[in-house]
Parts: structure tokens; C-alpha cells; sequence
């Protein structure tokens, strides 16, 4: 199947959404910071082929094709979309079973949702390269980010997958982590609320988070976390080590 929009409280969000038996809960995707539909490229594809499952991705408002926001985003953003934004997805979406599938912000959206009052529809959780907290390494990046969208080709690359969306994407994201209140975001008070099984998948390159964020979720949830470390793999595991992921994410699920 391919991209649609769905009205999420009067917002159109772009979503794209792959068969898979419809006896198995949907494995939500939730992107990255700067992701959208399209950057997940054939990854909804190959993670249903290998898991059976029925899988839906979509762009959170000012991403990808979906409607865009206005700016600067609330320092909160991935608590209200966790909370407030992704069970209204859900409702439209019909899905009331569902297994949430984060990356980067998105596994820091999806760790919210499991572990709040509107996540009772989650069963397991998987989370590659997960924020639950603010390291400086992140701010190092994310400042790379920012010069590499102004002095280089990043902007014209990111613009082939949000379209008009393009700037709104980027500075929402960027502006949100680099300002100086944002030092103090935390999301870790969520964490003894999940109370789902949890795969945590880092790469041991990442350049945006050490190994610190996987011992903070395996310490706090209530049973423990498996984890997946991946040498030679940066921040996007799915895209350096996709065997890798798929294997790990399919024995998850079985």
C-alpha cells in the first residue's frame, strides 16, 4: 500500500501503511528528528517482510508531506506527541493493538507514550538510538547539524523528502535542542511506567548518544531492557546494520 493522509485531530498527516496479518499488532514507526514516510526508505518494507506484521509510518506535522507547524516547536514536543499526539494517530488509524518502533526522537516519543496513561495498547517497544536525556555529545552534533544545513547540500537533500516542509523540519528540530533551556529535557521519570517488554538497539559509533541512554532505560523499566550494541554503526542503525536490526527486531517479536 501506498502514502496516504490521515486526518489526525484536524491535522492530515502523511502515512504509509504495509499489510501484514491482521492477527498481529501493527508495528508503528516513529522517525527521527529530521525523518519523514520517505526516509525510512525500504525499511517498512523489509521489517514486514521479515516480521509478518502490519507496519504503518507517518510524518508528524511539519515532516515529510503532512501539515506543517508553527515555530518554534514547545520544548515538550516529544512529551505531547507521546501523550497527546500519538494516541489520537492510533484512534484514527484504527489500531488498538500496536508494537512502537522509534528512532532518535521518535524511540524518545515512543518511550513517552509507552509509559503514560494513553499507552495501554502497546505490547513491546523498540527503540534505536534512543534520547532520554540531554548529553553533550547530542548538542556537539546537533551544532554540526546547523552549519551543515546553512554551508552545504543539506538542505537541498532534506528538501527532495519534506518539500515545503523543508525548513520548518529542520529548525523546529534544531532550534528546540540548542535552546539553552533545553539542556534540562528529561524524559527518564517515564521510564518505571513502561511496562512492556523493551529492545533497545545502539550503535557503538553513534554520534548523537553513548551508551549511557541504554543503561538509563534497562535500569528503569521494570523488567529490564534486551539490548542490541552494533559496532561500525552510527546513528541511524537501520540504515548501517540493517541484517543486523531486522534479525534482532524479528526474534523481539516472535
Amino acid at each position: 500500500m501506498g502514502a496516504d493522509v490521515l486526518n489526525v485531530g484536524g491535522v492530515s498527516l502523511e502515512t504509509r501503511r504495509i499489510g501484514g496479518d491482521p492477527a498481529r499488532p501493527t508495528l508503528v514507526l516513529l522517525h527521527e528528528g529530521l525523518g519523514s514516510v520517505s526516509l525510512w526508505r525500504d525499511f517498512p518494507d523489509q521489517l514486514a517482510a521479515v516480521t509478518g506484521h502490519p507496519v504503518l509510518a507517518f510524518s508528524r506535522a511539519g515532516y515529510g508531506r503532512s501539515d506543517p507547524v508553527d515555530l518554534p516547536r514547545p520544548l515538550d514536543y516529544m512529551q505531547r506527541e507521546g501523550r497527546d499526539v500519538l494516541p489520537r494517530l492510533l484512534d484514527a488509524a484504527g489500531l488498538d493493538r500496536v508494537v512502537l518502533v522509534g528512532h532518535s526522537d521518535g524511540a524518545s516519543i515512543a518511550l513517552v507514550h509507552a509509559g503514560s496513561s494513553a499507552g495501554t495498547r502497546v505490547e513491546k517497544v523498540v527503540v534505536m538510538a534512543p534520547h532520554t536525556f540531554v548529553e553533550p555529545i547530542c548538542l556537539t552534533s546537533i551544532r554540526a547539524a546547523r552549519e551543515a544545513y546553512l554551508n552545504s547540500d543539506l538542505r537541498d537533500r532534506l528538501q527532495r523528502h519534506h518539500g515545503a516542509n523543508t525548513d520548518c523540519a529542520f529548525w523546529g528540530w534544531n532550534d528546540s535542542w540548542l535552546a539553552p533551556d533545553f539542556v534540562h529535557w528529561d524524559i527518564r521519570g517515564f521510564l518505571p511506567a513502561v511496562g512492556v517488554p523493551v529492545l533497545v538497539i545502539q550503535g557503538q559509533d553513534d554520534e548523537y548518544g553513548t551508551i549511557l541512554q541504554v543503561d538509563a532505560i534497562r535500569g528503569a523499566v521494570p523488567g529490564g531492557a534486551a539490548t542490541l550494541l552494533l559496532p561500525d554503526c552510527g546513528h541511524s542503525p537501520h540504515r548501517d546494520q540493517p541484517g543486523a536490526v531486522l534479525a534482532a527486531i524479528g526474534a523481539f517479536l516472535r
